[in-house]
């Protein structure tokens, strides 16, 4: 009878111990989902380009980059249109600072010209995202700003020089709104180079 009693109690410790484990499991892989800012959505992909889409992107960005997409896997792109996409996303990601992490979460950086990425994050960290508070925790209740629409006011092609040599390029004047005026830019002139088959925001205004 008293090792029936024992059997019992270890056994009932060992269910504890068990669903305890799973509970812990469970509760665990939730809130690393619940921490994961930038999931990547694979089924939203440029073919043979570098542009991947963010699960936590604007719905604005969203429905660019599916015009960026279509423009790009044509088998006639349309580099026009393409300097008008990047464009647009870029400032919807530079000036959407509500859906960024921290500070080092720097928007639009994909769409610099490679060489000069390192010196642009770094002012953007200086400047407009000097006094973003980190958000990792989701709790963050600071008022930043979000853009609710870009527009192009003009366009022309341009050339532009970086050292020694002369890129065609393309300028252009754009226009920022947001969802809640927080006096941040609402215009823009961005000039764009051509390398490759890709295009680079060299300059912004």
């Amino acid at each position: 009878m008293k090792n029936k009693k024992i059997w019992l109690v270890i056994c009932l410790i060992l269910l504890v111990y068990f669903i305890g484990g799973i509970v812990y499991n469970v509760l665990k892989k939730n809130d690393g989902n619940k921490n994961k800012t930038f999931e990547v959505d694979n089924s939203v992909q440029i073919k043979g380009f570098d542009y991947i889409l963010y699960d936590d992107d604007l719905i604005i960005y969203k429905n660019e980059f599916n015009k960026l997409k279509k423009n790009l896997e044509s088998s006639n792109i349309n580099y026009l249109e393409y300097a008008h996409s990047i464009s647009k996303m870029f400032l919807i990601d530079l000036y959407s600072l509500s859906n960024k992490k921290n500070m080092y979460n720097v928007g639009g950086l994909e769409f610099v010209y490679p060489d000069a990425r390192d010196n642009y994050k770094l002012n953007v960290t200086n400047t407009l995202y000097k006094y973003m508070k980190d958000n990792s925790d989701g709790k963050r209740n600071q008022v930043l700003p979000t853009v609710s629409n870009v527009t192009v006011s003009s366009d022309e092609e341009t050339t532009y020089k970086i050292g020694e040599t002369n890129f065609e390029g393309y300028k252009l004047k754009l226009n920022i709104n947001y969802e809640k005026d927080l006096g941040y830019d609402k215009s823009a002139e961005i000039f764009l180079v051509k390398q490759d088959k890709y295009l680079y925001v060299v300059e912004k205004n």
